[in-house]
């Protein structure tokens, strides 16, 4: 069949959205999925979004396959994506709107701010080692500035869950880090039962942060929203960074809070419509 698609992206973090609100399920399979982000024999991205109708007073579900063609909890650059993508769909662009989207990670409330930009309300980080997972400590216990060794070398790592897994590792400096090497390494260590997204931190100082990830199903990325939020936690915890602070990544800078009033992490940052098109599936 012709499936119609746009195409997003969020700092590079590139995303092939699909209007899916006439079903239930998504319109493609997990195969398809890997396919479509092939960047030499598809339309390329780093996944497959779906907006499936939502339930009761939820506006809308959203549903992503990596370019593995695993399905991720959530998605922090995708979120803001879908975002812009409804405004498309409704026909209109709200400024000041605020969505209810359904997602594995639970409630996600985007809201457009214009300009292509959106705030998203990521909800509260998990700390517990049995909500990242991990077992690099017992169930109920946070893990901060823990040493976990990876290919011989020892690194002190913080954990964090946003909906989703990460470990993150801060470095003097993250250009050297050799990512292609040491990320599939972190992201099948056996002390992450589900697998991780892995994020190098440098700090510039206290309000402003450098990362580069290790996307857990994608691999590098130009940006990792989840993972922006995922650091300032890990900054703040590890008394490295303020609660409002910049987050410089590969494809661009985000905005995020982790609020001392209502214990949210809010994101803010852009959404950039790529194209539109036509695939046969």
């Amino acid at each position: 069949m012709t499936l119609k698609f746009t195409k997003y992206h969020g700092l590079g973090n590139d995303f092939i959205l699909i209007d899916n609100l006439a079903s239930a399920e998504p319109l493609i399979s997990p195969e398809e999925a890997v396919r479509m982000c092939d960047r030499h024999f598809g339309i390329g991205a780093d996944g497959v979004i779906f907006v499936l109708p939502g339930k009761n007073d939820i506006d809308y579900t959203m549903r992503i396959f990596n370019s593995d063609g695993s399905e991720p909890e959530m998605c922090g650059n995708g979120i803001r994506c879908f975002a812009q993508f409804i405004t498309e769909l409704e026909g209109q662009e709200t400024i000041g709107k605020t969505y209810k989207i359904d997602t594995l990670a639970g409630l996600i409330c985007p809201t457009i701010k214009g300009n292509g930009q959106v705030k998203v309300d990521m909800g509260q980080p998990q700390l517990k080692a049995v909500e990242i997972p991990t077992t690099l400590t017992d169930k109920e216990d946070k893990v901060i500035n823990h040493p976990l060794v990876v290919d011989g070398t020892e690194y002190f790592v913080t954990c964090v869950s946003m909906g989703n897994p990460h470990c993150l590792v801060f470095v003097n400096d993250v250009a050297v880090i050799d990512l292609p090497k040491i990320g599939p390494l972190f992201e099948h260590n056996k002390c992450f039962p589900q697998r991780t997204n892995t994020e190098f931190i440098e700090v510039v100082n206290s309000n402003y942060l450098k990362m580069r990830v290790w996307e857990r199903g994608a691999g590098i990325t130009l940006a990792c929203g989840t993972g922006a939020c995922a650091t300032v936690v890990a900054g703040v915890l590890n008394n490295k960074c303020d609660r409002i602070t910049t987050v410089e990544l590969p494809g661009g800078c985000l905005e995020i809070e982790w609020s001392d009033k209502d214990n949210h992490i809010y994101m803010t940052g852009p959404a950039t419509k790529v194209f539109s098109g036509e695939i046969d599936s």
